[in-house]
């Protein structure tokens, strides 16, 4: 076989391409002349897609949302700022929980009841396949919980991140911010007070002056949530009242979890603040001091009388004994004696006249004898406190209280009826019958029949829509003071005014019919 042979060599692979071959510009050159075919489309179909999302998406910032607070006046400070952020951003606050898309529990740890409130809530929102955010100090305080597993939660000091968590929590996911908030290493008050705020009542403004405090006390579990004091500046707590009378409300609440503690942390104290507030307090408008514990109050006597007598202050003041037993009260590391607290209310008596102290009492106290409730019951005779919260002890998981020998059951509801029975048993309005006194309309009952107002000593007076007077009401948590004489009387004094009132009607509508009938036949 002849073996082939090539007479011309090829330098490179390009040479094969003939003289006569288009060249790759001459190709592009040519796509001038063809025409694209327009694909034809439904135009209705896809606006209506591109404005529709997708099945499966969620838009955050349209839900409805149903909020559910328990506890403390702080507590439901923290819930209206939540509100209102929630409704900034654009989600719709519910008074319909089952319309609602998400719910928000906004929790209480003092007593047993309250977390019990929460957990069956808690139930029912997962019964009903609702998304849920849980905020306040239980989940703060337990967040390894079994019943939270799973679930969002925002922390007391993370309040104005309600939106992200909210958020997240409609996508399907769970979130949990639970920090502390701090400036350079030191811990603050907590979120911002000038977030925006949905008030439950907007005549009344609640300002927390600090969170947490400086006491241990054993039975307590809300140290476990909102841990040592931290106060805010007292620039911005004035600002803050300023902006709510701007707003319209006539009335402040000061709040914190001890209120006398207030400022020790930034070198500063309670009546420093106290006194820039009243500076900006316009006339009508009223002040209320919350909750303060002996210790901090005793050195600050002198200002504090002459803070309670100023006229846009209410002269009230909360000051919880818990026990009139030294012994039960060294237990509990309350950090005072009987004394202490004797001390206080003896000498704002004195210089506030006509001062009106409200306490607490804890009865059933681990440890408790019938000698030390016997104590107690004597306090109660002596001053007769006309507004006093008695409740019944309940050991709280993780305190050093619940490790504690305990009071029967049985017993400790007792001793909480017997000083009940005390309480009804004095009538502390009966000097104040008959008297005229200024008092400052706040909001209405619950039926809407009448509005609910206070004197100047923070005593509770129901109006009719007329205007007339009918009670002073005592405080207590334990029963209220509604003795079926107590009824009688204002079913009559009601009746009175209702046929008073239907008698005045109808002789001047028997007036005018007699004037026309007289100008008729004239």
């Amino acid at each position: 076989m002849p073996s082939a042979s090539c007479d011309t060599l090829l330098d490179d692979i390009e040479d094969i391409v003939s003289q006569g071959d288009l060249k790759p510009q001459d190709r592009h050159s040519a796509r001038k002349h063809v025409v694209p075919k327009a694909r034809k489309r439904n135009t209705q179909k896809y606006l209506q897609e591109e404005n529709s999302p997708p099945s499966d998406s969620t838009i955050p910032g349209i839900q409805k949302i149903w909020m559910r607070t328990w506890g403390c006046s702080h507590n439901n400070s923290d819930g209206e700022y939540m509100a209102g952020q929630l409704a900034a951003y654009g989600y719709e606050i519910t008074e319909n929980a089952s319309d609602a898309d998400l719910w928000l529990l906004n929790s209480c740890t003092v007593k047993n009841p309250a977390e019990d409130h929460f957990r069956n809530s808690i139930k029912k929102a997962q019964e009903e396949n609702k998304k849920i955010v849980l905020a306040g100090c239980v989940p703060q305080a337990q967040p390894r919980q079994d019943y939270l597993k799973g679930l969002s939660v925002i922390g007391v000091q993370q309040i104005d991140r309600v939106v992200e968590v909210v958020e997240e929590t409609i996508k399907g996911h769970s979130v949990r911010l639970l920090g502390q908030k701090k400036d350079n290493g030191k811990r603050l008050g907590g979120a911002r007070l000038d977030l925006p705020k949905i008030r439950k009542n907007p005549l009344i403004e609640i300002i927390s002056i600090n969170t947490g405090c400086l006491n241990a006390c054993t039975y307590c579990k809300t140290k476990h949530a909102r841990g040592n004091l931290a106060s805010y500046p007292i620039d911005e707590l004035v600002e803050r009242a300023r902006q709510s009378f701007q707003e319209g409300v006539c009335e402040i609440w000061l709040t914190s979890e001890d209120t006398g503690a207030y400022g020790r942390d930034i070198g500063t104290n309670l009546p420093a603040l106290l006194w820039k507030l009243v500076e900006v307090i316009p006339e009508g408008a009223m002040l209320r001091l919350g909750m303060t514990n002996p210790p901090y109050i005793l050195e600050h006597l002198e200002e504090m009388a002459k803070i309670l007598n100023h006229p846009r202050v209410y002269a009230f003041l909360h000051i919880p004994v818990q026990s009139a037993s030294d012994t039960v009260l060294m237990e509990m590391k309350r950090e005072y004696c009987v004394a202490d607290f004797k001390r206080v209310v003896d000498f704002l008596k004195e210089k506030v006249p006509g001062i009106t102290v409200a306490t607490d009492i804890i009865c059933g106290f681990p440890g408790e004898t019938d000698q030390d409730f016997q104590e107690t019951v004597k306090l109660v005779e002596e001053y007769k406190f006309p507004s006093l919260f008695i409740n019944q002890f309940y050991p709280r998981p993780g305190t050093p209280a619940a490790k504690m020998a305990q009071v029967p059951a049985q017993v400790k509801k007792q001793r909480t009826k017997d000083l009940s029975r005390v309480f009804h048993s004095y009538n502390p309005y009966d000097h104040k019958i008959g008297e005229r006194q200024q008092v400052l309309v706040t909001e209405e009952s619950f039926d809407s029949k009448f509005y609910v107002a206070h004197n100047r000593f923070y005593e509770q007076d129901f109006r009719n829509r007329l205007g007339n007077h009918l009670s002073l009401v005592p405080h207590t948590s334990a029963v209220r003071r509604d003795p079926a004489s107590s009824r009688m009387a204002l079913r009559l004094q009601r009746l009175h005014q209702d046929c008073t009132l239907r008698a005045s009607v109808g002789l001047a509508l028997f007036a005018l019919l007699l004037a026309f009938l007289v100008k008729v036949y004239n």
